[in-house]
């Protein structure tokens, strides 16, 4: 496998020669796979059409999908072209319908789209399942286009098999902002607490998420898949949509992201990817969580707006060093 070189900071996940064999070993394939092999918590190598049969009905709780949007992008040597909108409905068709079979009937499902592929999606989405929501969120990445507005957003569909029959936890996904004008009620803070970096309350979520970072170089997350979601970004789904001890079902698991969180969570996981690469960055990922259960942005129960965790964490230091040296002041 090409071996790129690094700058000095740079924290992306790579592969020594020595463990690509061990990590192979973990892969279920066409060859070693049969209906009754045990896909819990398994990292499935192949086509999802092909590798489909082997994952039982009404398997999962949690499905989230990203698959390959409506343009010309390269994965690791495997191309995907962009077509038509009707080309486009007739792919999705092939293979989303025998997902939605793994889906249990309680069960939630979430699929990521772009503006271009997003009606598709619905239209797809629709015939399945009934759709509860579309979140939008930020994708900050990227310099822009000369010829065109950037696209700084893309969407993720939110469905379910039985409306009155789900399960949805919005007090794992609060928010933690800062409070920019803060307001207090016979002297006191009004649903905010002051801290000595700032003002902070909790919030509850709406459909539109802006405090996403898209994965680089300097975040120990981060793989050289084109498209790889963060795991800050799926672990808002996991935890609104699924229980402790659940499984997450995702079949396009690109470098790993939703198995990952899923165990970093304390859910079961099943993937499957095309890709042997990623299926082994997937498989890597998955062993450091054993003993790296943080989520970038995620800390104390609670999700930060971007870049204000860090600040918050670098403050506590300071302060428990100003009291470990005798220094705080009153």
């Amino acid at each position: 496998m090409e071996k790129k070189e690094r700058a000095e900071n740079n924290r992306t996940l790579t592969l020594a020669n020595e463990e690509i064999e061990p990590l192979r070993k973990k892969l279920l394939t066409e060859k070693n796979i049969t209906v009754n092999t045990d896909v819990v918590n398994k990292t499935l190598n192949g086509n999802v059409l092909s590798m489909l049969k082997y994952i039982p009905d009404e398997f999962a709780d949690l499905i989230i999908i990203d698959p390959p949007y409506n343009l010309s992008k390269n994965f690791n040597g495997m191309k995907f072209n962009s077509r038509s909108n009707d080309s486009y409905d007739e792919y999705l068709a092939r293979w989303f319908p025998e997902v939605c079979k793994k889906l249990k009937p309680d069960g939630s499902l979430y699929m990521c789209g772009d503006w271009n592929c997003t009606s598709s999606l619905q239209r797809a989405i629709e015939k399945e399942l009934t759709i509860l929501n579309r979140i939008t969120w930020q994708r900050e990445k990227g310099r822009g286009a000369k010829s065109n507005w950037k696209n700084g957003m893309e969407d993720i569909w939110f469905a379910v098999k039985n409306p009155n029959d789900y399960y949805f936890d919005v007090e794992s996904v609060m928010i933690k902002r800062k409070v920019l004008a803060p307001y207090k009620l016979d002297g006191k803070p009004k649903d905010w607490t002051e801290n000595e970096d700032g003002n902070f309350r909790l919030t509850y979520p709406s459909n539109f998420w802006d405090d996403i970072s898209i994965p680089f170089w300097s975040m120990p997350e981060n793989t050289d898949h084109p498209t790889q979601k963060s795991e800050k970004l799926y672990a808002k789904l996991i935890l609104a949509s699924s229980k402790k001890g659940d499984i997450v079902f995702d079949p396009f698991l690109g470098s790993g992201t939703a198995s990952v969180v899923a165990k970093k969570l304390g859910r079961k996981y099943c993937g499957i990817e095309l890709n042997e690469e990623y299926c082994l960055w997937a498989e890597k990922r998955l062993e450091l969580a054993d003993s790296d259960k943080t989520i970038q942005g995620y800390s104390d129960g609670v999700f930060w707006e971007r870049n204000t965790l860090a600040l918050q964490q670098k403050a506590s230091k300071k302060s428990d060093s100003k009291t470990s040296t005798g220094l705080e002041s009153e």
